[in-house]
């Protein structure tokens, strides 16, 4: 999808139900982010909304593939194109970074959140939203979230570690079925507070919080020198090589 369907979706009526119960969710977790610097990526705008009145800073980057559109409505905008593999920050500039529509759209999902911990400050927090395998939303593409490659809370885990983030909180979200009918959005709230305590598992998105994790060397501790096994033998110098015979 790219960003005019993007828009469309979040302005129609599942849209905006589904952006009011992840929504929630987030809210749940930064309630507050007076006087950070937030960064949103792929198509988060929607739910960088919550903060945009009460951080020092806060705009979207949204991915090459995608386009871009104008947000916020008044105003000067704070969205801009980007590469996600370069991002246009200096390093640890960022407090708090949200990702949607981003991760399973991308080519490769580590060098992404690479490139997001290079620009994230350190102990800085992120907020990922990704279709889930098991889940229903990932199996119909009338909605972004059945575009793209969804993900298992395993993959997610170990692809966080692997780019040195720590998970420390997993929630999920959206349990109703991605359908625009008029009784299953009325009953949306039911439908989440009963998939949470029947069936986790399954749910539509994925929701995970992680830290960046910056390792340093001990004091007192040097870096280990690297010595070779074997020793290179030096070839003989060619006047002191042993002449050349027939036989």
């Amino acid at each position: 999808m790219d960003v005019v369907e993007l828009r469309d979706f979040y302005a129609s009526r599942l849209g905006l139900a589904s952006r009011r119960l992840i929504a929630h969710r987030l809210r749940r977790r930064w309630s507050s982010l007076g006087g950070a610097t937030v960064m949103g990526l792929g198509f988060a705008t929607p739910y960088l909304e919550s903060w945009n009145a009460e951080a020092a800073r806060s705009f979207g980057f949204m991915m090459a593939r995608q386009g871009v559109i104008h947000w916020p409505q008044e105003g000067a905008s704070a969205t801009a194109l980007v590469d996600e593999f370069d991002l246009p920050l200096l390093e640890s500039t960022v407090d708090f970074a949200l990702i949607v529509h981003g991760l399973e759209l991308t080519d490769n999902p580590e060098e992404m959140l690479e490139e997001v911990w290079r620009v994230m400050a350190p102990q800085g927090r992120l907020m990922l939203i990704v279709p889930n395998r098991r889940g229903m939303w990932a199996r119909f593409d009338s909605t972004p979230f059945g575009y793209g490659q969804p993900f298992s809370r395993p993959q997610l885990g170990k692809l966080l570690k692997d780019t040195r983030f720590t998970a420390v909180a997993w929630s999920q979200a959206l349990f109703m079925p991605p359908f625009e009918k008029s009784m299953l959005l009325s009953s949306a709230p039911a439908w989440e507070r009963l998939g949470s305590w029947l069936s986790p598992a399954f749910s539509g998105v994925i929701i995970v919080e992680a830290v960046k994790q910056v390792y340093a060397i001990p004091p007192g501790k040097r870096a280990r020198r690297l010595v070779p096994r074997l020793r290179p033998a030096l070839s003989p110098h060619p006047a002191t090589a042993p002449p050349f015979t027939r036989s």
